[in-house]
């Protein structure tokens, strides 16, 4: 789950798919605390969109819960950078964001960085025009667990002082670790990262499917034809937890990618994942908001 730098270039297909989105730099500004603190474990780029009253979107990188960070380049290409220009252009502001890592921190502090990133927005966005009314989460792998469980959990809202209906949806992109319960491949790999598996209670505590609700907002999920068993049942599995919940879900596989070359598509506009996240953002909205 993790995007090594050695052999990435071939592994990602930048010579394929990478497709650098323009943005002026007067649109980009970097490195913003979004925590009191300050320091780049969290941090974020802000990359603002020239429409007025623009939706929002805040990226989480993947990594493997232990590895990182929203500067990644791969040759030439600012792989997440890529991704935030590229929304910006089509009038979605968009935060790439930093969180801290493990083993310096366990995912519950993981996903309380990510939280405190959508406070930041609600707090702030509207300095740059964006619309803290219009608040969305993506992540990829690792990061689409994190930005899942923000949008999901009640209870860690309530704690971060996330409102109800702050946030308006969550596009989880190849997402790792959506139903820990339903885990059967690669245990090793998770333990190290959640606990033992014999903590039943932990590793249902860490699964955004265990805490599905019909006042969910929407999530589109999405996912590779081309990576692991595994993780394609990852999302199916969390699709189907939305569904019996009675939370608006959409399932997307992407044909002839890979796990990390989904990075790279979500920043290419002839790809089907791009239209399908650019229509999600337009038309979703958390139920409540909507007239009864």
């Amino acid at each position: 789950m993790s995007l090594p730098a050695c052999g990435v270039v071939e592994r990602l297909g930048v010579s394929v798919l990478a497709e650098r989105a323009g943005l002026s730099d007067a649109q980009v500004q970097r490195d913003i605390s979004y925590h009191v603190d300050g320091g780049v474990d969290r941090s974020l780029d802000l990359f603002v969109s020239n429409t007025p009253n623009a939706p929002v979107l805040i990226f989480v990188h993947g990594g493997g819960w232990d590895n990182g960070r929203k500067d990644l380049r791969v040759g030439s290409l600012d792989v997440y950078g890529n991704i935030g220009r590229y929304y910006a252009s089509q009038g979605v502001t968009t935060a790439v964001i930093n969180y801290r890592l493990q083993p310096k921190v366990r995912w519950r502090e993981q996903a309380a960085d990510v939280a405190e990133s959508v406070i930041w927005a609600t707090k702030n966005i509207a300095r740059f025009g964006g619309n803290p009314q219009r608040i969305f989460l993506m992540g990829h792998s690792a990061g689409a667990h994190l930005a899942s469980m923000v949008t999901l959990n009640q209870a860690l809202q309530r704690s971060a002082g996330i409102a109800p209906c702050d946030i308006d949806g969550v596009i989880s992109v190849s997402g790792a670790a959506l139903d820990l319960t339903s885990e059967s491949d690669d245990l090793p790999y998770y333990e190290r990262r959640f606990g033992p598996r014999s903590d039943r209670a932990e590793w249902t505590a860490a699964s955004p499917a265990t805490h599905a609700d019909p006042a969910d907002p929407a999530a589109l999920i999405i996912y590779a034809g081309g990576e692991s068993a595994g993780l394609q049942r990852q999302s199916q599995v969390f699709k189907a937890a939305l569904d019996r919940a009675g939370s608006s879900a959409q399932l997307l596989p992407i044909k002839g990618e890979s796990h990390t070359r989904m990075v790279l598509v979500l920043s290419h506009p002839d790809k089907a994942a791009v239209a399908a996240v650019l229509q999600f953002l337009r038309d979703s909205e958390c139920p409540a908001k909507k007239p009864s």
